[in-house]
C-alpha cells in the first residue's frame, strides 16, 4: 500500500474531524461557562422567552409548548430529588455514630446538567416551531 491513499484527499479534513472539532468548540465554551450561574440562566429565561413570543406571534404549535412544559417539570422533580431514596433507609438513627455522620444533601440531577436540559430542550423546541409538521390543531 502506498501513503496517503485513503479515501479522503490530503489537506481535506472530513466530517468526523469537523463534528470532533466543532464538540471539542462547544465543550470548551461549556466548560468556561460552569462558573457564570446568572448569566446562564439568564439566557436560558432569554431562550424561553423567545420561545414563547414565537408561539404567541404564530399562534400554534401548542402542543410543541406542552411538551417543552412536561420536559421542564420533569427535570425540575429531577434536580429536587435527592440521589438516594430516603425510603431505604431507616427515618432516625440507631446508632451514636449514625448520628453524627454528616451527609451532604445530593441531587439526583445536577444544577449544571439541569440547565443544559433545560437550555437545550428550549432550543429544541424554538427549532421545531419552523416546521409545520409540528403544528398539530388543539381542540379545546
Amino acid at each position: 500500500m502506498m501513503e496517503g491513499t485513503d479515501d479522503e484527499p490530503l489537506g481535506r479534513p472530513s466530517f468526523q474531524q469537523h463534528s470532533a472539532e466543532f464538540s471539542r468548540v462547544v465543550q470548551y465554551w461549556l466548560d468556561k461557562s460552569t462558573v457564570h450561574i446568572v448569566p446562564r440562566w439568564c439566557g436560558f429565561g432569554f431562550l424561553l422567552c423567545l420561545f414563547f413570543l414565537r408561539v404567541y406571534l404564530v399562534q400554534g404549535y401548542f402542543i410543541v409548548a406542552y411538551g417543552l412544559g412536561i420536559y421542564l417539570l420533569n427535570n425540575f422533580i429531577a434536580f429536587l430529588s435527592p440521589l438516594e431514596d430516603p425510603s431505604d433507609q431507616p427515618g432516625l438513627p440507631t446508632t451514636e455514630s449514625e448520628g453524627k455522620e454528616y451527609r451532604p444533601f445530593t441531587r439526583r440531577l445536577p444544577e449544571f446538567k439541569f440547565w443544559l436540559a433545560c437550555a437545550r430542550g428550549t432550543a429544541t423546541s424554538i427549532v421545531m416551531t419552523f416546521f409545520s409538521v409540528f403544528d398539530v390543531p388543539v381542540f379545546w
